[in-house]
């Protein structure tokens, strides 16, 4: 008896386990485009810290030349190690939005392929 329910088991797995599976693959797409919004929200964040910083860099460089004009090294050394912050941040902003760009470019070529292979089985 325990032989008879041993192999409607094996039966039953061996003849869901296509469908389970083939279900799964149809769902693959959907966590490809949230990964694409991410990347894309990212993206966006990264490039507006980078005007801001911009924006910064250039006040500093004109904050720096002001109090040097003026002779106020103190200001100008505080202004100049604000600067040097400024234009870290950018570098990292850049990095960083590399970065996403090609994470981008990557979830975007998955999803591609996940049409591809959906397409083709449908076939």
């Amino acid at each position: 008896m325990r032989r008879h329910i041993a192999v409607f088991a094996v039966l039953a797995l061996a003849v869901s386990a296509p469908v389970v599976l083939s279900a799964q693959d149809s769902n693959d797409v959907k966590p490809d485009r949230k990964e694409v919004r991410h990347d894309r929200r990212e993206l966006r964040g990264d490039r507006k810290d980078i005007r801001h910083d911009t924006r910064d860099i250039r006040q500093d460089r004109r904050d720096v030349r002001q109090d040097l004009k003026n002779g106020d090294t103190t200001d100008a050394r505080r202004d100049a190690r604000d600067l040097r912050q400024d234009r870290r941040d950018r570098r990292h902003d850049v990095r960083d939005a590399r970065r996403d760009r090609r994470d981008l470019r990557q979830d975007r070529k998955d999803v591609r392929e996940d049409k591809r292979e959906k397409k083709d089985s449908t076939n």
